[in-house]
């Protein structure tokens, strides 16, 4: 009697052991997909101060919007770097990131110029092409200048320096092809679902984007100096607009990441359920929509270097012929932006396919199937 109860209780510790360990470690296909959100400048550092706006109030008001949304998707889990009107100098923005195991960086300002110049404009780590994306990494940079010890906090780093510029890029190299990847898809929303001018994805040296060891991208709302811009960016319904499309953006490079490459004779793995409630999107149940690169009788490997920076590729052996593929997704919408990408990487014959259950259908018979409301 005493042996089965001394066992009884023994069992019943186990239970909970076992189930207090699984309760703290979930599992590993749970992982929440880091985003960290910076609003640029703050405190006593106003940012831009384009037609008496005030760029630090309306990148934190566009932050929050994002950081609200993705907090209500359960694959995300959303850090901010400030969501109140502080000062965070640029290399703790950077700390914050990459304490938080960050997959995603995204730093939200204004830009301005002494013109009317208009547009929204996406930046990544990188050597700047001209004048023009020198100056704005500059006068995003010299905000290190208001704080306290920055010569050591910045290795010496003279903001004002082109030559200052060249050590920045080394460090976010190996991340430029995914940081492109968002970059893209941020600007191709801003022009599509709101028909914002686009000034391109470009490259220049921001110290912000410097000190994070993920794809990391900074976003240029628009010019606060141009009258109806300007207007427009401070306004509650701009900075939902652009918020909103930010939001989709992003949604759209995590389900990007999604796809799995597939090599001939394996079965595809399945896409997974899509939760993300983006107004406008048309997501296809049974169907997998994918971008054709190229076809050709050699066979390729799947190597990010050997398509011009694609990474999310696929192939398929058709007798003499193999047939490359960028993405994976039954998101239609999604796979018209990954189409936009692979023709800006240079493949200006790429097509959207479709498939289901493997096998190849054609595109306007899968447009025809059940669309699932987003």
């Amino acid at each position: 009697m005493k042996r089965n109860i001394v066992y009884s209780v023994f069992l019943g510790m186990l239970i909970f052991m076992l189930s207090a360990f699984q309760a703290s470690n979930p599992p590993q296909g749970e992982k929440k997909f880091v985003v960290v959100l910076d609003a640029g400048h703050g405190g006593h550092d106003p940012g831009n101060r384009g037609n008496g706006y005030k760029e630090k109030e309306i990148s934190l008001n566009v932050v929050l919007a994002i950081g609200a949304a993705l907090e209500k998707d359960p694959r995300f889990r959303v850090v901010y770097t400030r969501k109140t009107d502080e000062f965070i100098e640029l290399h703790e923005r950077g700390s914050i990131a990459n304490k938080a195991n960050a997959d995603l960086f995204v730093s939200v300002h204004c830009n301005s110029h002494r013109s009317q110049a208009h547009g929204t404009e996406t930046f990544v780590l990188g050597l700047h092409a001209n004048d023009e994306n020198f100056n704005v990494a500059k006068n995003e940079n010299s905000v290190i200048l208001l704080e306290d010890n920055y010569e050591a906090n910045y290795d010496g780093f003279d903001p004002n320096s082109p030559e200052s510029i060249i050590g920045l890029t080394l460090m976010q190299e190996e991340y430029l092809d995914q940081s492109l990847t968002l970059a893209s898809f941020v600007q191709n929303r801003f022009k599509k679902s709101l028909d914002r001018k686009s000034r391109g994805v470009k490259q220049a040296g921001f110290v912000v984007l410097h000190q994070t060891y993920m794809p990391s991208v900074l976003i240029e709302l628009g010019f606060l100096t141009n009258n109806n811009e300007g207007k427009y960016l401070n306004s509650k319904k701009g900075q939902q607009d652009m918020a909103k499309s930010i939001i989709t953006s992003i949604v759209d490079y995590k389900e990007s990441l999604d796809a799995i490459y597939f090599v001939p004779e394996i079965e595809t793995p399945p896409v997974g359920n899509v939760t993300a409630k983006i107004e406008g999107d048309q997501v296809y149940e049974g169907i997998t929509f994918k971008v054709q690169i190229a076809a050709g009788s050699t066979d390729i490997a799947l190597e990010s270097f050997n398509f011009n920076g694609l990474d999310q590729l696929s192939k398929v052996n058709t007798g003499d012929i193999f047939k490359y593929y960028f993405g994976s997704t039954p998101n239609y919408t999604l796979i018209q932006e990954l189409k936009d990408l692979a023709v800006e990487k240079g493949f200006d014959s790429s097509f959207i396919v479709a498939f289901r259950d493997n096998q190849s259908i054609p595109l306007a018979e899968a447009l025809k199937a059940n669309i699932s409301s987003n």
